[in-house]
């Protein structure tokens, strides 16, 4: 979880990963896409040829939303699919 960065406004996690090769990246888009329907929970995603960059926001919404610990575990199991 070092590696994603959260930020307080809007509320919500942030990470980058970088690949070697689209090949890669492609990968690891689909593995993620795949885990992404079995949840059913989608973040927001951005990439290009070699790095994909996600945001997730927590899935309670208002003004007073925070960071819960399944957001904190749907990163960490985001991080295992590079694995």
């Amino acid at each position: 979880m070092d590696q994603w960065h959260e930020r307080k406004r809007p509320v919500c996690l942030e990470r980058r990963f970088e690949f070697d090769t689209y090949s890669e990246t492609r990968d690891f888009l689909d593995r993620l896409g795949d885990y992404s329907e079995v949840t059913q929970r989608f973040p927001d995603i951005s990439f290009g040829r070699t790095y994909v960059n996600i945001t997730l926001r927590p899935e309670t919404e208002g003004t007073e939303c925070q960071l819960s610990v399944e957001d904190r575990r749907f990163a960490a199991e985001i991080d295992a699919l590079i694995n």
